[in-house]
């Protein structure tokens, strides 16, 4: 904190503005952030996405029937978490991709997203009868995700799964460590946050930015 004062008040002192100075300070720090922490999220994004959603939409309107255009629509709206429009699109996609797992994981996503957790988890376990690895083992960790508030001990056993499928993901054990501790387990809790801070420690650099925002909630619990 000192230090970004001292900032503020070498650039106030620089430009004259406090207003402006500020403002400078503020995009020095969003790209220190994103360069070397990425606690930010990319705030060009979100543009980026629209943009290409607006030309697959013009897309389809030409050609109603091109299917790798709705499937990278409903991906760029799962990604602006839009699930309840992407769902029609993917499910559209769904007859003639039926043995695609990423398909029924993204049908499944897009269901627990909005509530409906039992026709959610049934595309997430077709999506995992269909590929064990979908996703790298992503359909675990969003049903656990899902189901954590209302039956913690079957979310438990998905993240779990998850883990042992990808025992460096940094996510999986601070879910872990928070699912524990809705049931009472501390110690257990304790033993995961302490694990997910010893993993990522372990991490090589590229992924210890990417997943320093679970490091980060472990370190404080």
């Amino acid at each position: 904190m000192l230090t970004k004062l001292l900032a503020f008040g070498l650039l106030w002192r620089l430009v004259g503005n406090p207003f402006l100075a500020l403002l400078i300070l503020v995009v020095i720090l969003y790209v220190l952030d994103r360069r070397f922490i990425g606690l930010t999220p990319n705030i060009f994004k979100p543009f980026q996405l629209s943009r290409r959603a607006t030309r697959l939409r013009s897309d389809l309107h030409a050609n109603p029937h091109n299917t790798s255009a709705k499937l990278e629509l409903a991906r760029i709206l799962i990604e602006r978490k839009k699930f309840s429009e992407a769902l029609p699109y993917l499910e559209q996609t769904l007859p003639i991709m039926e043995e695609s797992a990423d398909v029924h994981y993204e049908i499944g996503l897009c269901h627990l997203k909005l509530g409906n957790l039992i026709k959610g988890e049934s595309y997430m376990l077709k999506a995992v009868e269909l590929n064990p690895r979908v996703k790298f083992g992503e359909a675990y960790l969003r049903l656990g995700e899902a189901l954590a508030p209302s039956s913690p001990e079957r979310a438990v056993q998905f993240i779990e799964q998850f883990r042992d499928l990808h025992s460096s993901s940094v996510e999986a054990y601070y879910r872990l460590g928070q699912l524990y501790q809705q049931l009472g387990r501390a110690e257990d809790a304790k033993r995961s946050y302490r694990e997910a801070l010893d993993i990522h420690r372990g991490l090589p650099r590229y992924s210890r930015r990417q997943q320093r925002r679970w490091a980060l909630l472990a370190r404080f619990k």
